[in-house]
Order: structure tokens, then sequence, then C-alpha cells
């Protein structure tokens, strides 16, 4: 697997003529895409646009087709890999080398949006009128990109680009409600999958993380805090801790364990975090809950 540290050798290797500035290029796809089958990486931000011509993809372990356009963001040092790709229409592809983003509003920014985690099959399916929005902004980023540079044109085309990432934000979340539609309850499948952990690992394994969850789901684990947020309005990490908590206070009613003895069965690894946690959930501590729950 190859890496490039800059996008001039990005484009070298690939045969492309080099980019109209260092650190931002704009690459079009027409049938095929041109950086061939293979992986590679790359210190830039990368924002896709692709449409199949025919064939499905699988998006965690459930099938859509992509009948219409697709996006994917990816983030420096992501593998990128394209394998048998033939488009129905031209895509696009846009490298933002990170130091052009120094001292730019959006470097912050972009570390808001979660999607530059996402796998590449978590991508964000678009509308009719949707693609229509982000080809406007393509065309704008392409007028600019092309004409002579001045001092304006890094912040015009970074705010193409940002605007591209706020309708990105929009569309995924139409997209998290059309997906919990056909599949369902997100929420459900992750209580469940949590409740079998709980009874059959947290003993031996601990406190499960939000990457093993996800792997339950086949999905990423960024993907799954964001899915559930919008169902639920909390992350995975924090669904994991009102459980967690849940069993506590069970523990608390019914057995006569110390503080630190829970704390182990439920796979904390010292007793002040499982406190700190708990009167962060439930605004007491666990001796104190214990006081108030339990009967005279």
């Amino acid at each position: 697997m190859k890496h490039f540290k800059t996008l001039s050798e990005l484009h070298k290797d690939n045969g492309w003529e080099a980019p109209e500035t260092p650190l931002f290029s704009l690459i079009g796809c027409q049938q095929s895409c041109p950086l061939g089958d293979r992986e590679f990486t790359v210190d830039a931000y990368v924002v896709a646009f692709k449409k199949l011509k025919s064939g499905i993809i699988m998006y965690g372990r459930t099938p859509y087709d992509h009948t219409s356009g697709s996006m994917y963001f990816m983030k420096p040092r992501q593998i990128i890999q394209l394998k048998d790709l033939h488009f129905e229409e031209a895509g696009f592809m846009i490298f933002i080398h990170e130091d052009y983003l120094n001292g730019h509003v959006l470097f912050q920014t972009l570390k808001q949006y979660g999607f530059f985690d996402y796998e590449v099959n978590e991508a964000l399916h678009l509308s009719a009128k949707e693609e229509a929005t982000i080809r406007d902004l393509q065309e704008k980023i392409i007028t600019e990109y092309f004409n002579n540079p001045d001092e304006y044109s890094r912040e015009i085309m970074l705010g193409h680009v940002a605007s591209i990432l706020m309708y990105a934000q929009r569309f995924y979340k139409r997209q998290f409600i059309n997906r919990t539609q056909l599949s369902g309850k997100t929420v459900t499948r992750f209580n469940e999958a949590l409740q079998i952990y709980l009874r059959d690992q947290l003993s031996e394994n601990g406190l499960p993380s939000v990457s093993y969850m996800a792997d339950q789901l086949f999905v990423s684990p960024r993907y799954l805090s964001d899915l559930l947020k919008q169902e639920t309005g909390k992350t995975a990490l924090e669904l994991i801790h009102l459980a967690l908590i849940g069993e506590a206070k069970n523990l608390l009613r019914s057995a006569d364990h110390g503080v630190a003895e829970i704390a182990y069965l439920l796979g904390f690894e010292n007793a002040s975090y499982f406190t700190r946690l708990f009167k962060k959930e439930t605004g007491m501590k666990p001796l104190e809950f214990r006081k108030t729950s339990r009967p005279n």
C-alpha cells in the first residue's frame, strides 16, 4: 500500500496533470476512476462523489443500490480502496492537504463532522434534489480552481467545501431516519447486544468498548454513535454507561456488596471511576443511593 505525503506525488504517480495549487486538487471521475484498483493513503482530507452505473455496495451488512449518487468522506491517512468501479455519470474527488487548512476556521470545524470517521461502506446516498445541490457547489469549486489564484481563492474554495460539509451533515440526518425505517431501530439491536455482553462477558472482559459494540452491529464506531444519537439523543458510550448504572442500581438495592466489589463486578478497573460515573448519572454517590432506595 502506497502513502503520499503531497498531492503532487499523488498526481504524478497516477499520471495526472499537476494540481493547480500544491495543497488543493480536484479530480474528475468519468466512466471509471483514474485511481485504479488499489489501496493508498494520503496526508489530505478527501471529499468524493460517485454515481455507479450498476451494482450493489454493502452498507454495513445491508445492501443498498446506488441508483442515486453517493458521497464519501475520508480523513488524512485513512485507507482508500477502490475496486471495479464503473460510473453512470461523472463524479469528482476533492483532495485538501492538511496544511491548506492551517489558520482557517475549517481546520477546527472538520473535527465536528463525524462522517470523516465512517467506513467507506457507510457512504452518504443522495436523493436527486440533494445531488443537484452538491453538483452546484462542485461547479463553483471548479470555476475557482481553474481561475488564476489570488488572495481570495483559498477562502472561496474552502467556503464552498464548508457548504458541502454542512449539507452532508443535513443529508446524513435524513439518511439515518430512512435507514432506521429499513433496518429497524438501531437502539433495540444495540441494547440486545449489550445485554448479551453484560450476561456472558462482563465479568471476564470488563467494560464493553464502543468498537466492540459497533462490530456486533457491523458498523463503524463513529457511525454507531451518530446513529444512536439521532435515535436516542445519547451516544453509544453514554448508553453503555446507562446500562451499567442500571445494573449498579439493582446491586445496590438487592445485595450487600460494597462499592468496590460492585465496581469490580461491573468491569470497572477502580471504584473511584465507578463512583464518579454513578454520581454523574444519578446525582448521588452509590452509598447515598443505597440509603435512599432501601426501605427502612
